[in-house]
Order: C-alpha cells, then structure tokens, then sequence
C-alpha cells in the first residue's frame, strides 16, 4: 500500500511519517513542495504519485489569526480539503482527512459524539467544518477523525509552550473554564495508521485521549510531571482564571470533549489516559 501524507512537516504529519507501518510505502510532502489550494497543482500530484490512501493532516490552524485572515483560512481549511477529495476521487484513492473539536459550540455538558450537530463559534471551526462537509460531498467513503487539543514534541503546540514559560516567568495564568481532551500525535497517528488498514470503515470518527481536563489542569500536569524528570528548574504558582480574563479575537467552545468509543470499538485500540500519555511524550522528548 502507497500513502501520501499531505501537510508532512507539521506535528501529525511529523508523527505519521515515523510511526509508519513497514507493510506501507508512504510520501510525505508539505509547502512549498505541494499548495492545496491549488487544486490543478494537487491533481497533478496525486495523479503523480498514484497513492492508495491520502492522508490531510495539513492546516490553517492559527484560531485567533483566523478572524482577520478569513480568505486564508477558508482557502485551506475548506477549499484545500475539497481539491484533495477531487483528486482522490479522480486518482480512486481513499481519504483520511483531520479535523477539530471547534466544529462543536461547547454548550454540551458530555461528550460530543460523532454525530452531534454541529454549531462552530469562529471563524476556524466555520472553515474546518466547511471542509469536512466538502470531503464527504466529494468522497462518500472517506473518513474524518476530529481531535482535541493536539501536542508532540514537534512544532508549537500547547505542552511545548507551558515548558518554556514555565522555565521563563515567575508565575503563569491559565484558562480553567475551558474543558476538553488532550490528544498526543502518537496515539492519533496510530489511530489513523489502524483505519488505513481498515478499508471497510468510513464516515466520521471522533479521537483524544482518554478523559478530560481543563486548560488550567493540564498546564499543572504538565509542570509536574515535567519537574518529576527533571525538565525544569523549578515550579513555579499557576492561577486559574476566566475565560473573560482573558480575551481573545475569536470565541472558544467552553467544553469541547469527543466521545471516542465508537473509534475504540471499531479499531479495536485501547483508549490512553491522557495524563498517560503526557508522560510518554515528556519520555521521548527527554530523551
């Protein structure tokens, strides 16, 4: 089996291009090498590499930038998804295609299923969900996995900058209303890995890691678990605040967990709770 892994220099990408299955042969290929808005350039490519899978784990994922870049994020979130469907439809190719919690509002008090309607509060989540809806006009097998609150030891992501901060400031302020499930790329990555096996299944599936935590909890999670391996110098205090303390361009859903037991069934893998594999992220970046 061929895989293109498109969007290959971000977290998940990062994470897929490492965690690859022997048995399957895979590209990987990011900007400038490949432009998913450019829809004759992505057909050119995949008529190219001939994949039997694609795999979208690229982006616009800069949430408040998205309210003032509107064009652009629609651009990749929904029109880059929909040329990669075309060209996957034309090539006879299954899609993979990676989406997000902020499709959701955040008014729910359980955990979203997969087929909770959808009601997204910005500009981000409007253009992620428009993306989905564009991939399954064009692929009716093609399958979505929405996550949550994605980190590794790759790129930016929420982890990376609690450490630093932590070993720069004094004392730090984090959003405690906020709850949702953190995700590591690994446990994605072979959530995705597993379903590219698996080419019965399609549709939509929902993947975080196990349970759920504020941003607040899980910036404290992660000092301690940091300070444990001797990661940083010290601890230092962190407050919990509102989310009206701090102000951002674009609003947040305030719960935003995915229930994943219908991924857990059907790829048959074992849920990690999450602060489990926060310790397993933090082992292999110490390394």
């Amino acid at each position: 089996m061929k895989a293109l892994i498109i969007g290959g220099k971000g977290q998940l990408g990062t994470t897929l291009t490492q965690t690859a299955p022997e048995a399957i042969e895979y590209r990987s290929l990011d900007l400038p090498e490949i432009d998913i808005t450019d829809a004759d350039a992505i057909g050119a490519v995949v008529g190219d590499e001939a994949p039997d899978v694609i795999i979208n784990a690229s982006a616009y994922t800069a949430v408040d930038r998205a309210e003032e870049e509107v064009d652009l994020a629609y651009a990749v979130n929904a029109n880059g998804p929909e040329n990669i469907a075309l060209a996957a439809k034309k090539a006879g190719a299954r899609l993979v295609h990676v989406s997000t919690d902020y499709v959701f509002d955040g008014t729910a008090c359980t955990p979203y299923p997969p087929e909770a309607p959808c009601s997204p509060l910005g500009v981000y989540g409007k253009s992620k969900r428009q993306g989905e809806i564009n991939v399954l006009d064009a692929v009716e097998d093609a399958v979505i996995f929405r996550t949550s609150w994605l980190y590794s030891q790759y790129g930016n992501n929420f982890v990376l900058t609690m450490l630093r901060l932590i070993n720069e400031r004094d004392e730090l302020k984090v959003v405690a209303d906020q709850v949702g499930g953190p995700t590591w790329a690994a446990t994605l990555a072979a959530a995705i890995w597993t379903i590219v096996g698996k080419t019965n299944l399609k549709g939509i599936y929902h993947w975080s890691d196990a349970g759920v935590t504020s941003w607040y909890d899980f910036a404290v999670a992660i000092q301690e678990e940091a300070l444990a391996r001797g990661m940083i110098g010290k601890p230092i205090p962190i407050h919990p605040i509102t989310t009206a303390e701090y102000p951002t361009l674009t609003t947040r859903p305030a719960y935003s967990a995915l229930n994943c037991s219908a991924s857990w069934r059907d790829l048959g893998l074992d849920p990690t709770q999450w602060r489990v594999a926060l310790r397993r992220m933090l082992d292999q970046l110490k390394v």
